[in-house]
């Protein structure tokens, strides 16, 4: 039986002013946006902003459902606000914060699964990784180079078509 070994490459910055400038602007525009979340039911607020290659930015917020399968996460607001405006653009690198009433989220907050799925989608598309910057409400931030890092074993089109 063969091993395999999955290593994760993650930068880490002690705060969010370490941060290279445009990646603290999109940072910036993320947390712009997750004030505007609408999180009646967990208080728990995300927002997200994506860098396309065209340097435009498009944010996002989780907008919550009493039904709670019924809402959607910030980072697919925002990803398919930016494709469905420009579907053939490239995602660049996307920002993801939080913040909950309930307590002080000093680590980054990480894409759900199907958000991960999503940004594995596009970036399989244009084969090119998506740069990720993850942060809390205070503390570190954590920059990753592709989803390849949190989901290793994605599925893909080649999966379901075939290898091309």
């Amino acid at each position: 039986m063969q091993s395999e070994e999955f290593t994760i490459r993650l930068q880490v910055f002690d705060s969010s002013d370490a941060l290279p400038s445009d990646e603290k602007y999109l940072l910036s525009k993320a947390l712009e946006a997750r004030e505007l979340a609408y999180a009646p039911y967990s208080k728990f607020k995300v927002g997200a902003a994506v860098l396309l290659d065209s340097g435009i930015i498009y944010t996002g917020n989780n907008q919550e459902n009493v039904a709670y399968p019924s809402g959607l996460c910030a980072e697919r607001v925002a990803i398919f606000a930016a494709m469905s405006e420009n579907p053939k653009a490239i995602v660049e690198k996307i920002a993801i914060t939080a913040i909950s009433e309930m307590h002080e989220l000093t680590t980054p907050v990480y894409p759900c699964g199907a958000c991960r799925q999503v940004i594995a989608e596009y970036e399989f598309n244009a084969k090119k990784p998506i740069r990720m910057v993850l942060y809390g409400t205070s503390g570190k931030v954590h920059v990753l180079d592709g989803i390849g890092n949190l989901l290793p074993f994605a599925f893909n089109a080649e999966n379901l078509l075939g290898k091309k």
